[in-house]
């Protein structure tokens, strides 16, 4: 009996277990509270924004070239002789001022050429001044003897009636005749002397201006042994020496006008079209062929840099426009003329503009009318990142008109007032909430290089 006292006590102790987790399960569930509900607000993501505004922007065009002296003097011999003057600081890289003698040839064959000519013209003049005397006293002869005729005539006349009545014998008549055929021959002979005069006083002018000739050319031979600055200069090659003579043609030096430089800047296309059409007026003047008629480059400004070397610089103009493209880069190759760059140099520091320095070019002038500029980082293949009034990412298509450096103007798509996403998201989903900040600096710094006042980069 008691192994199954035993079982049933095991039964009894399960069953009283099980209904006491039944029990505590049911009052568990009596008494259960809901769970409360709280609603999770969403974060806002921070980012930096700035105000679209119109301003006024400077368009710039930039380029590179080599710099080249605006006027180069080649001096080469007109007439050959041998060099017995030259100057002591003949050499290259020297500057020397206008009218200083540098070389000189011998003179003396052309001295002599000039006394010859001279000798000549003073012989040609007294050969024309006997033409004249010569004139003159045969005119006077022909006069006379012109008197003389007339007078033979009238008594050949008189002895012709008297011989018709038979008061003259024939012989007094054929004596007369004769007398007036002589006196004729007299008068004939001094015209024809006359006549030739005005041909032999064209021969002795026609010798007289060759001889004029030979001495004009004598003179300007002689003018040509001497070599002096035509302006203030700086030598560059140097090929003669004291005593050396040297032939007609021959190269004797080369020397660099200090006056002005040029620097042919190879500029892009585009940006010299966008450039020139900001200056350009709405009517073409009539009958404009150049394009300096036609476009006002003196609105244009135009600044050198000496490239690897920071804070040399120059200012200039553009003058004109090289005609045809650069062959290589496809490029206008702006001219741009830098008047007296010896004179604010000091070298090291700020060296003058020489021949084959390596520079930048940047030319601008202001657009007609403001612009909408916001930073070129700020669009993202093709659209802008908004802030809306309620702090809301709204992303928008733009249409960019160009970007210049860091910035991009927008021709469409945007209005002055709105707010800009200048920060790069990591993702950028429309509606997202947004906790702006404006970034007055920036706003600052976009203004300053539009304006071409800053040349650093715009930084977001």
């Amino acid at each position: 009996m008691r192994p199954s006292i035993r079982r049933l006590g095991r039964v009894l102790a399960v069953l009283i277990g099980i209904a006491a987790g039944v029990a505590l399960l049911v009052l568990f569930v009596a008494n259960r509270q809901a769970p409360e509900r709280q609603e999770a607000a969403a974060s806002a993501t921070p980012v930096r924004t700035i105000e679209v505004r119109s301003l006024d922007v400077r368009l710039e065009a930039r380029g590179h070239g080599v710099a080249r002296p605006a006027e180069t003097w080649q001096a080469t011999a007109n007439v050959p002789g041998r060099v017995v003057e030259r100057h002591p600081e003949l050499e290259s890289g020297t500057l020397l001022p206008e009218g200083t003698l540098l070389v000189a040839l011998d003179p003396s064959r052309y001295e002599l050429a000039i006394a010859e000519a001279e000798a000549e013209l003073a012989s040609l003049a007294g050969e024309l001044a006997q033409l004249a005397a010569e004139e003159e006293n045969t005119g006077r002869l022909l006069a006379l003897e012109k008197e003389a005729l007339a007078l033979a005539e009238q008594e050949l006349s008189r002895i012709e009636r008297l011989a018709a009545s038979g008061s003259v014998s024939s012989s007094r008549r054929d004596e007369q005749r004769r007398s007036t055929l002589g006196q004729r021959q007299a008068v004939a002979s001094l015209e024809n002397s006359l006549a030739l005069m005005p041909a032999r006083r064209e021969v002795l002018e026609a010798q007289r201006e060759r001889a004029a000739v030979r001495l004009a050319q004598a003179r300007q031979d002689l003018d040509d042994t001497r070599f002096e600055a035509p302006y203030d200069l700086r030598l560059a090659e140097v090929d003669v020496e004291m005593h050396q003579y040297v032939g007609s043609g021959q190269r004797l030096f080369q020397a660099e006008s200090l006056a002005a430089a040029e620097v042919e800047a190879h500029i892009p296309i585009a940006m010299m079209r966008r450039l020139l059409g900001s200056v350009a007026p709405v009517e073409i003047p009539p009958g404009a062929l150049d394009l300096s008629e036609r476009i006002d480059f003196s609105a244009i400004n135009a600044e050198l840099f000496l490239a690897g070397a920071e804070g040399v610089g120059w200012s200039g103009e553009l003058v004109r426009v090289a005609s045809g493209l650069d062959p290589t880069t496809r490029t206008i190759r702006a001219v741009v003329r830098v008047d007296h760059p010896y004179r604010d140099a000091r070298p090291p520091d700020h060296p003058p503009l020489q021949r084959d320095m390596y520079v930048r070019t940047r030319l601008s002038a202001p657009t007609p009318e403001p612009k909408l500029v916001i930073p070129a980082s700020a669009v993202h293949q093709g659209e802008v990142w908004l802030a809306d009034a309620e702090a809301r990412l709204e992303r928008r298509e733009v249409e960019v008109a160009f970007t210049q450096g860091n910035l991009a103007v927008i021709a469409g798509g945007l209005e002055a007032g709105e707010r800009v996403v200048v920060d790069d998201l990591p993702a950028a989903i429309a509606g997202m909430a947004l906790a702006p900040r404006r970034d007055e600096a920036l706003e600052a710094r976009i203004a300053e290089q539009a304006l071409g006042e800053g040349h650093r980069e715009v930084q977001p």
